[in-house]
């Protein structure tokens, strides 16, 4: 339990700190997302194919994993205009506190995980605090923070279910190459072949860096999730929504900054009943 608690928190720091880049970046937000899985993909794709030559992962994990893929095409899309409607210090918590409570949900109904009570009592606290945080923001905002929460509730049910099933950390790299596919599948269909193309050459070392983040990130809450109940999971890495609301009022300047770390906080006292109920 140690090691899932230490590598959610690990993940937490990570997560946050490209979703900051992302935001923070110039042009349009989901050419830079789209890179930055695009160059995750593109690392993922020759380990994976080694991994499954040397040792081989089930077909099963594979079906999870495109699956997960597909779920990420609107996840990548709906997070981007997320970023250009609202401010980061509420899009990026709604949307990852909203997803581990959905996620909590689905892995009792359909992974069979079990929730204590103070487990389901510090998602409570945790869904306070975001409604608090929520507070003000345009309903537009929130609508679209919403719409990932549900996206991310969702690719994460699937990807703890591959994880399982494949028992092996390498279900991330096949996970990368999912979400690489469709969202350039999605790219060129829409007729983005040269602002893909513009956005690789200009954009190339950050797109890789935060790429790796990105898959080290996932791969982390990967192995966590083989060790504890995904809600458990889930929700501990969104101790990040603290690291978002100061981020948002120290580095981005968005107002309201007492309120929003306030709101923070209280998701935070939840993540730590959770904790302590497991």
């Amino acid at each position: 339990m140690l090691l899932a608690t230490l590598l959610a928190l690990g993940a937490a720091v990570l997560h946050a700190t490209w979703n900051l880049i992302a935001k923070r970046a110039t042009g349009d937000t989901y050419m830079v997302l789209w890179a930055q899985f695009f160059m995750g993909g593109v690392v993922s794709l020759p380990l994976i194919i080694g991994y499954q030559a040397i040792w081989g992962m089930p077909w099963q994990a594979y079906v999870w994993a495109a699956c997960s893929g597909m779920v990420h095409l609107p996840y990548v899309w709906l997070l981007a205009r997320a970023y250009r409607l609202g401010d980061f210090s509420v899009s990026y918590p709604v949307a990852r506190g909203g997803g581990a409570a959905l996620a909590a949900g689905a892995g009792v109904v359909f992974l069979g995980d079990h929730l204590s009570g103070l487990e389901v009592l510090g998602i409570g606290v945790i869904v306070s605090g975001l409604v608090l945080l929520a507070y003000g923001a345009t309903a537009p905002n929130i609508a679209m923070a919403l719409a990932v929460a549900c996206t991310i509730g969702t690719y994460t049910t699937l990807d703890s279910k591959g994880a399982r099933v494949s028992a092996s950390v390498a279900y991330v790299f096949a996970s990368g190459v999912g979400t690489a596919a469709s969202n350039t599948v999605f790219g060129l269909v829409t007729g983005r072949r040269r602002e893909m193309t513009a956005m690789l050459r200009g954009n190339l070392g950050r797109a890789t860096v935060t790429g790796l983040a990105s898959l080290v990130t996932y791969g982390m809450v990967l192995v966590a999730v083989r060790h504890a109940p995904v809600g458990y999971v889930s929700a501990l890495r969104e101790s990040s929504v603290v690291l978002a609301a100061l981020a948002g009022w120290r580095l981005l300047g968005e107002g309201d900054h007492r309120r929003r770390l306030s709101a923070a906080m209280v998701v935070f006292a939840g993540l730590l009943v959770l904790v302590v109920g497991h």
